[in-house]
Parts: structure tokens; sequence; C-alpha cells
């Protein structure tokens, strides 16, 4: 699932312990503005409780180091397994995703019981040697785990986002103001190779390495802004069924959208729910919380397209990128000669290779040093909820 190249792994023991602690506490930290009633809350199936994901990540740690490799742990509770086991079909059963939201028990408390269980149970496992195949095991729960900070800062705001009084929660959600004309980057024709040829962790999705003949494009220096899609808006953008795929027209129709997430017209201007409340909208501010759809229907208003991945990977060098998830025109497929572990891990990316886009780069929600140029991120064309933004390209 990921490639390390730690030779000695005594002397990284102390980093081994350092990084599974400060994951854990990252993950604890998120939560700490919330009140007890905001841990349960599930508006829609494709966001989590709170409490779930405290669970989930620390169920994971449990299941795939302390219950394989330690032969005396005791697991917390016999029942967890059922309660915050996700998709791992080799794993056993599990609790129904979009009922996560009723489970009342276990309470908070005992949640933060359970991580408490575990988390010393780690550390006194490594406090010892360990192989390096335990080393690459708890790098994966870590970035497991960071991937979930992020949803975790995500589903936060949507929960509270979905509250009548549009709560304050803290300062994830910062602005991004541009004060820039866009500027496109010229790519020449030829062949580029993708995909992760480092020695670090990656995920499997990431290899493996090979090539792809691009044409001749230009990509966007920048970001779309929110002034440049209220241009879009105001154009009737959200009713020229010409713009749309005919499941983005469905979709647009379906739910009366007419505007990305979390903006509300209040008296003629346009304000959005930000984790600081609710504001104005900056019109120098780069765009977030778009679909798919939406974004294929602003890059067709311009004249323009969306990059493919690979387009993305090969300009990526020449323009900042980490502040938006960026919607790309590429399925989620796998790379040439991928292949996955075997067991539950292996359920980890190549299960979800269907029906979904891919998005590069990383968000103002995403754990630090979590991205890289190749990490490929995939979601299904309507959701919005992510920190999702628009970069265009155009053929020359």
């Amino acid at each position: 699932m990921q490639s390390s190249t730690l030779k000695d792994v005594t002397q990284n023991k102390p980093k081994l312990l350092s990084r599974y602690t400060s994951t854990r506490q990252r993950t604890a930290s998120i939560c700490r503005p919330l009140s007890k009633e905001d841990y349960v809350v599930q508006p829609v199936e494709d966001v989590s409780p709170p409490k779930w994901h405290l669970g989930h990540t620390t169920w994971f740690f449990e299941q795939f180091v302390l219950i394989e490799h330690v032969a005396d742990y005791q697991p917390f509770d016999e029942q967890y397994s059922f309660v915050f086991n996700s998709y791992y079909e080799n794993a056993g059963k599990r609790v129904v995703r979009a009922h996560r939201g009723n489970l009342s028990r276990p309470t908070v408390e005992k949640v933060y019981e359970y991580r408490k269980h575990v988390d010393e149970a780690m550390e006194v496992f490594l406090s010892v040697d360990q192989p390096q195949a335990i080393w690459d095991l708890i790098e994966i729960g870590c970035n497991h785990e960071e991937q979930h900070q992020e949803l975790l800062i995500t589903d936060i705001k949507y929960i509270l986002g979905n509250n009548p009084l549009l709560p304050k929660y803290g300062p994830f959600d910062q602005s991004t103001a541009i004060d820039t004309d866009m500027r496109f980057i010229p790519v020449d024709a030829g062949i580029y190779s993708i995909g992760y040829a480092g020695e670090g962790f990656h995920f499997d999705n990431e290899k493996a390495v090979h090539k792809v003949y691009l044409q001749a494009y230009e990509i966007a220096d920048r970001l779309v802004t929110n002034g440049e899609y209220m241009e879009f808006m105001e154009a009737g953008g959200y009713q020229d069924f010409n713009l749309w795929h005919s499941e983005g027209w469905e979709f647009v129709k379906q739910l009366n959208i007419k505007a990305p997430l979390y903006w509300y017209n209040i008296d003629g201007t346009w304000h959005q729910y930000t984790l600081a409340g609710l504001q104005p909208v900056q019109r120098n501010e780069i765009l977030k919380h778009v679909s798919y759809y939406e974004a294929f229907a602003f890059a067709q208003w311009k004249g323009m397209r969306l990059p493919t991945e690979f387009e993305w990977e090969a300009a990526q060098a020449q323009f900042e990128w980490g502040q938006r998830w960026e919607w790309t025109e590429s399925a989620y497929l796998p790379y040439p000669n991928y292949s996955k572990v075997p067991g539950a891990l292996g359920e980890y990316n190549g299960k979800f290779m269907v029906n979904q886009k891919v998005l590069r780069g990383a968000s103002v929600a995403t754990s630090p040093n979590h991205s890289r140029p190749t990490y490929r991120n995939f979601f299904h064309p309507p959701l919005r909820w992510q920190f999702t933004g628009i970069r265009l390209a155009q053929w020359t």
C-alpha cells in the first residue's frame, strides 16, 4: 500500500512514537471546540458524526496493529468493531454508513476512554523495537487518521453550517484573497512521467509510475475566485442547460441549486457560512464548495475546460496549489500495473475506482504535510462539502 525505505527502525523508534502521538493529539484538538451535542449529528449520509471519526481512527490501530501483533492484547469492547468499522469487508460486519448518526451509544466519554485505552497500548507497543513492516503499518494508520482529520473539519462545517444558528467554530476556514489577473501557463506536447517515484510514504493508487502523452495545452496559474463565479451566476449559468452535463442539469433542477454550498442571498447580498460564522462573500477570495458538475459548467461558460489529472501533475510545479482540492476531468481509475495488498488494507483505494472524479492538490482543511503532487483524492461529481475549487485549462 505504501513504500518506505527507513533502514534503522531502532534509531527511528522515538520518531515512530512521536509521529503516532502527534497525529492522535491533532485529531482530539480538532474536536475540542465542539459541544457534546455536536458529536453525534449526521445531517446526510456523506457526513459522519465527529464521535464516529474518533472511534473509527482508534479502531483502525486496534484492529490492524494491536489485535494482529500483540498476543495478549484485550480489546476495549468487542462490539466496537461492528460500530466503528467503515467499509472493510475483510474485518467483518459494520453499522450502515447512513445510520452512524443513530449511535447515541457509546457515549462521547466512552469513545475518549476507548482512545486512551488504545493509545496507552500503542505507546507500550512502540516503546520496543519493531520490524520495518510495523513502521510501514503505523505510517499507514497515521496517514489514514490525517485523512479523517480533513474529513472531521469538513464534516463539522457541514454539521454547523446546517444548524439554523450558523454557529462559529474556529480558524480552519481561513480566507484566501487573490489580487492578480489569471494567467495561462503553456505546456508543450510530449511524454510525461506520472505517479509517485520517491522513497517516502505514498498510497497504492499513486503507483505505478508510467508515461502519458499530452497534447499542448495551457493551464491557469491560479484558481477561480468568488467574483469570477458570481459573473457566471449573474449571466444565468444555473439556468442555461447547454452548459451542463445531463446528470449535472438534473442535479441543479432537483435540488434547486443556484449558488455554491453555504451561500445565502440576504437582502440582495451574497453571504457564506464559514467556520468563523456567516460573512459577506468577498469577490477576490478563492471559490470553494462547488461540485464537479458546477466546475464543468463554469468552464464551459468560459469557453474552456478542466485539466486532466495528468495535465495538472505535469504542470503543478509552475503554479501554487494547496488551498482548495481541484476538480479534474479525469475519472478515478487504476494506473498501469496497479496492484493492491492482500486482505483488509487492500480495500483502502482500489474498490472505489468507479463513478468518481479525481481531485488534485490539497485544501485549507488538509493536515500539514499530508498531500504531495502525486496525491489522488476522489469524490462523486455532485459532492460539495469538501473545500473544492476550479482551475481552468484550454487547448493551445
